[in-house]
């Protein structure tokens, strides 16, 4: 995924295509806290601004500033004002354990019972896992 950063030095033009069954502000979300995962913006570092996000990704500047609210009240960026937003303190850390209980709680019980469907043993799916794991490394 390329960062909004990325994307303003090389002064894309191209669309970023947004997944039709979630909201696109909550995708947003996603891209500006796996850009916090990434060390893109470390705490206390300003992120681009409403306007710029919205621009560069090309939504309305309502959505990216709905996203920026969402992830304020979620506290992982903060506003100064007349400054814009900013990555506050742990955000990483917080991101990082909200994504392993949604891990835990909701993906892997949704994983597990499609393996019950499907009749995939546990066993076939560390071989993959493995397999993934060796192809990474080269």
């Amino acid at each position: 995924m390329e960062s909004v950063a990325d994307m303003n030095k090389k002064g894309n033009s191209n669309m970023v295509t947004f997944a039709t069954d979630r909201p696109i502000y909550l995708q947003i979300c996603d891209r500006i806290c796996n850009e916090i995962l990434q060390e893109v913006y470390a705490a206390d570092s300003r992120i681009p601004s409403v306007r710029e996000y919205g621009a560069l990704l090309q939504v309305n500047p309502n959505t990216a500033f709905k996203a920026f609210e969402e992830l304020s009240r979620d506290d992982i960026i903060y506003q100064r004002r007349g400054m814009g937003y900013y990555v506050k303190a742990g955000a990483r850390e917080r991101i990082m354990e909200q994504r392993r209980q949604t891990m835990l709680n909701s993906t892997l019980k949704q994983l597990f019972n499609d393996m019950g469907v499907l009749g995939i043993s546990i066993d076939q799916v560390v071989d993959e896992y493995v397999k993934y794991q060796s192809e990474k490394k080269s």
